[in-house]
């Protein structure tokens, strides 16, 4: 008698289990749980692509200060400097050109009549 019910009970278990295994498997195969993987994925491969280009950034900008070391090509410590070379060649000193206020355009065709 013992043995029945012991054996009916591992049977009942085993069922559940069985049947439990299978519906979390149909769920994970259903169109929006592969959509929601997929999309998780894409989010991620975004990240080390992010990633892998600021490193390669990062790389480019030490590589350029070696250059520039070894060549001898380094930026002038005194900010002021460069300010002065530009103005000795009329670079900046120079506006942009701007039409007076109330000055219209002759091709304004927002007149009052």
């Amino acid at each position: 008698m013992f043995r029945r019910a012991f054996w009916f009970g591992a049977g009942a278990a085993t069922g559940v289990w069985a049947t439990t295994k299978v519906n979390r498997k149909l769920r994970s195969l259903a169109p929006d749980s592969l959509a929601a993987r997929a999309a998780d994925q894409a989010v991620a491969a975004g990240h080390r692509l992010k990633d892998f280009a600021l490193d390669v950034r990062a790389g480019m900008a030490q590589r350029e200060i070696e250059l520039n070391d070894a060549l001898g090509l380094t930026a002038p410590a005194d900010p002021g400097a460069a300010g002065q070379a530009e103005e000795r060649r009329g670079i900046a000193g120079r506006a942009p050109h701007r039409p007076a206020l109330g000055a219209t355009h002759p091709y304004d065709r927002n007149e009052d009549h």
